[in-house]
Formats: C-alpha cells, sequence, structure tokens
C-alpha cells in the first residue's frame, strides 16, 4: 500500500481514537498528523504488511498516552473544559455522541484503548496485540465497558 491511501483509509479512524484521548479537536488533529509522520517515515522498512492497521493504531495509541503523560507532569493551570458549553446550532446526534466521548473519557487508560479500538471495528485479536492483553481478556473487558458505558449514559438520559 502506498502512503497516500494509507492515510486516506486509517486518518478519520485515527482521529476518533486521539479523539476519544482528548475529546479536543484541535489536540487530536495534533496527534493524527504526528501519527502519520511516523508512518510516512517509517513505511518502507515495514516488512510485515498484514498487519498494518495495528501497527498504526500502535503508533497512535503511544502518542496519546505519551502526551497525556507529558501535559500531567506540566500541569499548572487547570484547562478549560470546552466540552461542557452547548451549542444550539449542534443536532442531536451530536449531542449523544459528545455524550458518548465524555463517558468514554472517564474510564481507564486501556479501556479507553480498548474501546476507542473496537469502535473503529479493530477486531479483537489485533486489539489483544496492540494492547498486550490476550485475546478472551480483550472480549471480557469490551463487554464490562460497554456494562460500564451503557449505564453513565442512562444517567444523562
Amino acid at each position: 500500500m502506498d502512503f497516500e491511501s494509507i492515510y486516506k483509509t486509517y486518518s478519520p479512524k485515527i482521529f476518533r481514537v486521539c479523539l476519544g484521548y482528548f475529546n479536543d479537536i484541535d489536540k487530536a488533529k495534533d496527534i493524527t498528523q504526528e501519527t502519520f509522520i511516523v508512518v510516512f517515515e517509517y513505511l518502507g522498512s515495514i516488512k510485515n504488511t498484514e498487519n498494518i492497521p495495528g501497527w498504526i493504531y500502535r503508533i497512535a495509541t503511544n502518542k496519546c498516552l505519551r502526551q497525556l503523560a507529558n501535559e500531567r507532569r506540566n500541569e499548572r493551570v487547570p484547562d478549560f473544559d470546552f466540552s461542557k458549553i452547548e451549542y444550539k446550532e449542534t443536532a442531536i446526534e451530536e449531542g449523544s455522541y459528545q455524550k458518548l466521548w465524555q463517558c468514554i473519557n472517564e474510564l481507564a487508560e486501556l479501556d479507553r484503548i480498548i474501546i476507542g479500538l473496537y469502535l473503529e471495528d479493530v477486531n479483537q485479536d489485533k486489539i489483544a496485540g496492540i494492547v498486550g492483553l490476550s485475546h478472551a481478556n480483550v472480549r471480557v473487558r469490551i463487554h464490562r465497558i460497554k456494562e460500564v458505558l451503557s449505564i453513565k449514559m442512562k444517567k444523562y438520559e
């Protein structure tokens, strides 16, 4: 695969995964861009092209985790949570989608990674490889995460 087709295929998915970490469109765009810079730099040296999606997700996940760690280390002034501002022109669906991502943001880091990848239709075997857990453990965690998110979403209704 060439870089352009990889970018067109995976950049929207990677953006949504990054958005799940930060709930900030600008940060998600930045991390997505940084991810694909790495992909571009190392694409020619990849020997196993079957797992390119897993490799890209792993890069994005590591970049997001590093960014979160850097922000915690350098946190001096609390960030303003723009997600609490209601915009009248947003559709009901966008509000539900935003509430879902707010609920996902409240999860532990590993659970956010797992559900973010799951929502991007990454199969459970690949998720297991990316996060370093067994397939059975990932399957159980996804089930539990869905239950937790269901309870949290009902609170918003």
